[in-house]
């Protein structure tokens, strides 16, 4: 799904596992249990329950490497392999570390792993900003030489590669926006635009599975924004876009499906 040109060389994701567990370089482990809060009806794991885990785990290891308020991360792009879903009360561990740098941003990856075996592949990226002036500035020294090793000498870029939503042949819903989508700082979190888009894809094609999706974030979106949600299928494909009223794309995503039998 994801072109080299967006960041993703087609590394292979259980070699990447293998990887981080040799511990050549900084990598970190989380651990969760999938509770009510993050699952379907059918008890596998949400698409936004997975992305607020790539959150917390990320998170937490910026906390344990002791630097904390050095530089502010903001998520550009999400893409997740699901081999399956984490179920309902059984443990998840999150192994996360960088895979590769660019000149104000860092690619972010993070295998989830149950009892068995690996269930998610994730790779994110991430813009790092001036803690102060909230713009894109270079990644310090200090935080390459925690992370670098990891990602060795692979460049990654910030180029987003969805299109812009397309004028006709679509369906557009209203999406009202409430206050528990609402972060510290009064913008959509960034989850929020996975409940949505998971939401679209079940509307649109019932029974299907959802076995790759990216998410882009272009623009934050603010409590008091007018949002539609645009939604395209194509085969196999369903492409959605979050519009704002001057039509103007605020995040999109592309999700392949693999159709259930009948």
């Amino acid at each position: 799904m994801s072109e080299p040109e967006a960041g993703h060389d087609g590394a292979d994701p259980v070699a990447l596992c293998e990887f981080v567990a040799q511990g050549e370089g900084r990598s970190f482990t989380g651990t969760h249990t999938v509770r009510l809060g993050d699952v379907l009806p059918s008890g596998g794991a949400r698409l936004d329950a997975l992305a607020r885990w790539l959150q917390d785990v990320a998170a937490d290891d910026v906390r344990d490497a002791g630097i904390e308020g050095e530089a502010v991360w903001v998520t550009r792009r999400t893409a997740l392999q699901l081999r399956h879903r984490p179920r309902y009360n059984r443990p998840v561990q999150l192994v996360t570390w960088c895979s590769g740098t660019g000149a104000a941003w860092a690619e972010r990856r993070t295998t989830i792993i149950g009892d068995d075996g690996i269930a998610v592949e994730a790779a994110a990226l991430w813009v790092c900003l001036h803690p102060e002036r909230m713009r894109p500035m270079p990644i310090a020294p200090r935080l390459l030489s925690l992370w670098g090793a990891q990602a060795g000498s692979r460049a990654v870029r910030s180029k987003l590669g969805h299109p812009d939503p397309p004028p006709g042949g679509t369906v557009d819903r209203s999406v009202p926006l409430r206050l528990a989508d609402l972060d510290m700082i009064g913008h959509v979190n960034n989850a929020i635009a996975w409940a949505v888009f998971e939401e679209e894809v079940v509307r649109a094609v019932p029974g299907a599975e959802v076995i790759e999706a990216e998410v882009e974030y272009r623009a934050a979106i603010e409590s008091e924004s007018d949002i539609i949600v645009r939604t395209a299928v194509d085969g196999r494909t369903v492409s959605c876009w979050l519009v704002d009223q001057s039509g103007a794309s605020q995040a999109s995503a592309r999700v392949r499906l693999r159709r259930s039998q009948p």
